[in-house]
């Protein structure tokens, strides 16, 4: 339903650029449209007819502007802070602590511990500087 409506959206889009491309400027703001330059889109009943569909085209965005919204809400289920087993942890907050050989790292090598025996393995000697660490 959505990817229906997302096309219709599209489609009345590109229309509407192309009938106020169509029409004739006023202003002239940018040389365009004045001077005398004729052509099959010159005469006053079109000018009244692209701006009527101009208008119907601007509606019509804005009815599936609404409709594409109204589906996006309907998704969205209302939670209540006071209900719920897991509360999210507040931003900025430490990540709680991983529980002993149940690390990530233990978890990509297949098994636990990483060494041999279920022993943890120790980290490498450094090689080079290190940044102080805080403790």
């Amino acid at each position: 339903m959505q990817t229906v409506v997302i096309v219709v959206h599209l489609m009345i889009v590109l229309a509407m650029i192309a009938f106020v491309m169509l029409q004739r400027s006023e202003g002239g703001g940018l040389g365009m449209g004045s001077g005398g330059s004729g052509g099959f889109m010159s005469t006053r009943g079109t000018a009244n007819v692209l701006t009527r569909a101009t208008g119907f085209l601007a509606i019509a965005f804005f009815v599936t502007s609404l409709a594409l919204s109204v589906i996006a809400g309907m998704d969205r289920k209302p939670r209540s802070i006071l209900q719920g087993g897991s509360t999210p942890a507040a931003p900025g907050a430490p990540a709680p602590p991983l529980a002993p050989g149940g690390g990530l790292l233990d978890t990509l090598q297949g098994g636990s511990g990483g060494g041999q025996g279920g022993a943890p393995a120790a980290p490498p000697a450094p090689s080079g500087p290190q940044v102080p660490q805080s403790r």
